[in-house]
């Protein structure tokens, strides 16, 4: 019971360490992210796609009013999981730091770049007492200069550079199924074959239930109903 205690003891406090050396409420939001929707990102040879699994609830709601996958800038896309309303704050800071270096610089950010000016937002919040940790988690697709990578940033702010990846809900399943089928030499067309095959592998073959969107030479774009039916 006492160890109960003193566990509720170091959940009050964003900011508070426990004995072991964890962070309670970081952990309670990386589990706030599986239980989100999974995102998929896969670097290719010739761009990034990412993919996102639109949970749809109800059959009276607008399936593109679920917004997963976000516009950064020309050369840079991000895909989210977890809490819809952290994420759109993280979304908003990754915009305004590729802007301001679009201003400053006249030149596009890159993804780590962005990736690391946005996990030391993150981080920001778990160092705080009046604060809560992101309950978001995102993947950072971009294609600067000919160069594609792919990133991922968590609620503990911590980023890492990923070939393949996924994150949200069963994100472990799904890795473990990129690990089989990735090939460092995909294309972007077979990649985003790939994202989305493993992502719909357990769910109906509608088009509504997914999102796409890729990143290369052209710039970011997301495909538009029939382009994912033919992915399907």
């Amino acid at each position: 019971m006492r160890g109960q205690d003193d566990r509720q003891a170091y959940d009050r406090g964003t900011s508070l360490f426990s004995p072991d050396g964890r962070l309670y409420q970081v952990e309670y939001a990386r589990e706030a992210v599986k239980r989100g929707g999974a995102s998929v990102g896969i670097r290719a040879t010739d761009g990034v796609v990412l993919v996102a699994e639109r949970r749809i609830r109800s059959s009276l709601l607008e399936a593109r009013s679920i917004e997963k996958l976000h516009k950064i800038d020309e050369h840079n896309g991000v895909a989210s999981a977890g809490h819809v309303a952290d994420a759109r704050q993280l979304v908003e800071e990754a915009r305004q730091t590729a802007q301001i270096e679009q201003l400053s610089y006249d030149q596009p950010i890159t993804p780590e770049q962005l990736t690391g000016d946005v996990s030391e937002h993150v981080q920001e919040y778990t160092q705080a007492g009046h604060t809560r940790p992101f309950g978001a988690a995102l993947l950072v697709g971009g294609y600067v200069e000919g160069t594609p990578q792919l990133f991922e940033t968590d609620p503990s702010g911590t980023s890492y550079e990923w070939q393949a990846t996924a994150i949200g809900g069963n994100s472990d399943e799904i890795e473990e199924e990129l690990e089989s089928e990735y090939d460092p030499e995909i294309s972007l067309d077979a990649a985003s074959s790939l994202a989305v095959s493993v992502l719909t592998e357990e769910e109906e073959d509608d088009p509504e239930t997914v999102a796409v969107a890729v990143i290369d030479d052209d710039g970011y774009r997301t495909l538009d109903r029939e382009a994912i039916e033919d992915l399907l």
